[in-house]
């Protein structure tokens, strides 16, 4: 009995019990309410907001914040009636950012949906196959990477003759799926020798059953983590392109109201707001997916989550 305690004692506890759950995870839960706030911002905000006056000369110029007082003459008296200010062109701000944040989203989630989607068929394919199909998929990602996309799209968006949020997240899918396939590649290839996938060869299960009823779901949150990062990246990719005038002209976004403001110089004219809000959005969005994707990836890895077992 006194081994027994001994051997109890020093045995490592664990900080989960059976009411605990991975996917309570605090970074996890804050990202995805940062994440959901704009959802719904984009949702709900015409309801309390007209967005028509996100169009061009839909409202007075130049008018600052309701609450910034300026006795700069070249801005116009500020106004309850335009919180968030207005811009050169007569654009009322907080539509914009009703208007512009969802849409900036919508291009990085779509990018990054297609782009996960090839890299499971293309990374379970390699990973799980192998041989000569794992050697092409394999040399064609690896090519894919060293390539300069930021460079070819600029490339690319300025032959197209317009520039919707479709068209701008399929121009940006072009170069999301390699990440996506190496890493499930790599997945593939360490659980394809597990002992469930064994037995569900010598139980007649065909391949893609083994590839997307077997070992997929236990990927699930690997995969979720990758696809919040590549959301960000073709965010940013979109955000890089917009700012060089390579964007949806006639589609109020995030990138191309910050366009606007540098083509207008309104960093020297002081009209902060202009480009300043745009920004602060693309932070929360930012830092919204990058805490979803260290919780996604704590709750994949329980060493992250410093648990014992």
């Amino acid at each position: 009995m006194a081994v027994q305690a001994q051997a109890t004692e020093l045995r490592p506890k664990s900080r989960l019990n059976r009411w605990d759950s991975p996917w309570l995870n605090t970074k996890f839960l804050v990202g995805s309410f940062l994440l959901l706030s704009v959802i719904l911002m984009g949702l709900l905000g015409p309801l309390v907001w007209d967005t028509k006056l996100a169009r061009v000369g839909s409202s007075p110029l130049n008018l600052p914040p309701a609450w910034v007082k300026t006795d700069n003459p070249a801005f116009g008296k500020p106004t309850w009636a335009h919180p968030l200010g207005t811009e050169s062109n007569g654009r009322d701000m907080l539509a914009v950012l009703i208007v512009g944040a969802p849409r900036s989203l919508r291009i990085g989630i779509i990018a990054a949906g297609i782009g996960m989607l090839v890299g499971i068929v293309l990374g379970f394919s390699a990973g799980f196959l192998g041989g000569w199909v794992d050697n092409i998929i394999r040399t064609l990602s690896d090519a894919m990477i060293t390539i300069p996309s930021l460079a070819v799209l600029i490339v690319i968006s300025a032959y197209v003759r317009q520039v919707s949020v479709e068209n701008m997240a399929l121009l940006l899918a072009l170069f999301a799926w390699p990440g996506p396939t190496r890493l499930i590649r790599s997945q593939v290839l360490s659980m394809r020798e597990r002992g469930y996938v064994k037995m569900a060869r010598l139980s007649g299960a065909s391949t893609l059953t083994i590839m997307f009823g077997e070992i997929m779901p236990n990927l699930l949150p690997y995969l979720a983590a990758s696809f919040t990062g590549n959301v960000s990246a073709a965010i940013l990719a979109a955000t890089g392109l917009e700012a060089l005038g390579l964007g949806p002209t006639r589609i109020p976004t995030l990138g191309m109201t910050i366009f606007y403001a540098m083509r207008a110089a309104a960093i020297l004219r002081g009209m902060w707001w202009w480009w300043g809000f745009p920004i602060a959005m693309l932070i929360l969005i930012f830092t919204a997916l990058f805490l979803m994707t260290i919780g996604l990836d704590e709750i994949a890895n329980p060493r992250l989550r410093g648990i014992q077992r």
